[in-house]
């Protein structure tokens, strides 16, 4: 049986089996670890790092090359996986709804920085920045942050960052809930009374497609034909499908006369039912699915990579197919179909007319999600190729992007604008989440293993102890600001302070506690709103620190 001693046990030559062995084991173990929940949270892949960790302790070694390879490869597949994921809602973040939350969110970080500073200058340089910021990421559980900074590290700074990483980040998952509870009871919230705002809210959303039924009484718009009914109205709506009086449905055209007594089946903002009830007449309870009509109303899933950010209005479906489009749904989110909205592949587009119309339009579009399930690894390679070289080039002051911030830039701008490339960034739910997890296990047991060595000796002594100190402070503290000047200042809802801290911190053990908690999507909303900027800048801020005062 000496093949099986050679094959597990540690050794300071090992060989490409006893290296596959080892990382299979820390990230099956890591991973199954990191599922098991205490007090309803639960640490994920995370694990991965601390399995990997106790084998380097116990002696276990990658050859430094191999070992290096695979830590760079699977951060550029994890940076890249989130920047095609947060990219889309990106630059939307930074429109009027999502500026005071992002704003909150980058005084949450500027605070975590000054939290890091003042440490190391009190102490006049005696604990290493390096040492500060593996502790700031993982008190604000921020891997990307870690793996950007350790770019611009020695091997030996790296495996310092890691074990301050490691120390901080199980008491930054728990004082982040902390923090909630806190802010919670400052200001002496009740749960039920917050989601019911929020509810009331989603009720009168000016952004959601509200579909009304209206019949014309108007005398004054008899005549009129639809073009010149949004001429007078100056709003976005979609008359999807008209009756006479006669009880015959028809798909109506810009040309389409009014007729008093119509009744229009309208898609539209929330916002405008009240401007449209006053020009049409009043709103009117009827089952249009019931009607006898050859109209019907199906979704199109656009599959086709030439209709990759055509804008529906080009698509001249009234024109060329008799046919109505009423809502798009993207990622799940149902958006009004105006005529200037792009589509993106894996769009479900709603439209409304005759079977054979709607299915000469699916063949044009695609609808086939055998084509969603084939992966664009063309568009994944050619961001990673560029991204590589924009992390490369030195953007000012010694500091470069790096093999972090390089792949997530591109990455951002491939998933906002690639279709101006005719480049497909539409990634499957399932195929996206098994790049990110595979890439940041990768990279976990890479760190773990490589500061397993030294980490016991540096961790759980004086110096260590003070790290977990630290990180529990750089954690609440700025939590506890945000979180009151969120509430007292701008008086946001507890759901989405719950949202802004676990974004803030880019925290998904969080986010799952504060849904779990409300049964309410409203602290996912916030945290989608914040994730982007903040995930960008907390790359960006850890390698600062480092490049700054090493």
């Amino acid at each position: 049986m000496e093949w099986i001693e050679n094959l597990l046990c540690p050794t300071n030559n090992p060989s490409l089996a006893n290296t596959l062995v080892l990382y299979s084991f820390v990230v099956a173990l890591g991973v199954y670890l990191g599922k098991m929940k205490l007090f309803g949270v639960s640490l994920g892949v995370t694990f991965v790092l601390f399995v990997g960790i106790l084998m380097g302790h116990f002696g276990y070694t990658v050859d430094h090359d191999v070992l290096h390879f695979v830590r760079e490869f699977g951060l550029i597949l994890f940076i890249f996986s989130i920047g095609l994921q947060v990219g889309p809602g990106f630059f939307a973040s930074f429109k009027k709804g999502g500026m005071t939350l992002n704003g909150l969110a980058v005084l949450g970080i500027v605070l975590n920085v000054l939290i890091v500073l003042t440490i190391f200058f009190i102490e006049a340089g005696e604990t290493p920045i390096e040492a500060l910021v593996g502790v700031m990421s993982g008190a604000i559980t921020n891997t990307p942050g870690l793996a950007a900074a350790q770019q611009s590290t020695s091997p030996e700074q790296a495996d310092t960052m890691a074990m301050g990483y490691a120390a901080a980040y199980p008491l930054g998952v728990v004082g982040i809930i902390l923090s909630m509870l806190i802010i919670k009871a400052i200001f002496r919230i009740k749960v039920d009374k917050e989601i019911k705002e929020i509810e009331d809210e989603q009720e009168n959303s000016q952004l959601k497609p509200h579909i009304v039924t209206f019949q014309i009484t108007n005398n004054l718009i008899v005549g009129k034909t639809l073009k010149e009914l949004h001429d007078i109205i100056q709003c976005n709506f979609v008359v999807s499908r008209l009756m006479h009086e006669d009880g015959k449905v028809i798909i109506p055209k810009a040309e389409t006369s009014l007729q008093l007594g119509d009744k229009l089946y309208i898609v539209m903002s929330a916002q405008d039912e009240e401007r449209l009830k006053a020009v049409l007449g009043p709103e009117i309870e009827m089952n249009w699915n019931a009607q006898q009509s050859p109209v019907v109303s199906r979704r199109i899933l656009v599959t086709r990579s030439e209709y990759n950010g055509a804008a529906i209005g080009s698509l001249r479906l009234r024109m060329g197919y008799k046919l109505n489009a009423t809502r798009v749904n993207r990622a799940g989110v149902d958006l009004l179909a105006s005529p200037n909205l792009r589509l993106q592949m894996g769009d479900r587009i709603t439209v409304v007319g005759n079977p054979e119309d709607i299915e000469r339009l699916a063949t044009k579009l695609g609808n086939s999600m055998k084509r969603l399930n084939e992966p664009n690894l063309i568009t994944i390679f050619v961001g990673i190729l560029f991204g590589i070289i924009l992390g490369s080039i030195n953007v000012g002051f010694g500091m470069k992007l790096g093999l972090a911030g390089g792949p997530l830039v591109v990455a951002i701008l491939l998933s906002r604008f690639g279709y101006k490339f005719k480049l497909i960034t539409y990634t499957s739910s399932s195929a996206s989440l098994l790049m990110r997890e595979l890439g940041i296990c990768l990279f976990l047991a890479s760190v773990g293993i490589s500061s397993g060595a030294g980490f016991a000796d540096t961790v759980f002594n004086t110096t260590g102890m003070w790290w977990v100190v630290w990180g529990f402070m750089i954690t609440v503290i700025p939590l506890i600001i945000v979180g009151t000047i969120a509430r007292a200042c701008f008086k946001i809802n507890f759901l989405t302070i719950m949202g802004l801290m676990s974004g803030g911190c880019t925290d998904p053990p969080a986010l799952a506690y504060a849904n779990n908690s409300t049964g309410n999507d409203a602290p996912a909303v916030a945290y989608s709103t914040v994730y982007p900027l903040t995930m960008f800048l907390r790359v960006v801020a850890a390698q600062v620190l480092v490049l700054s005062f090493m």
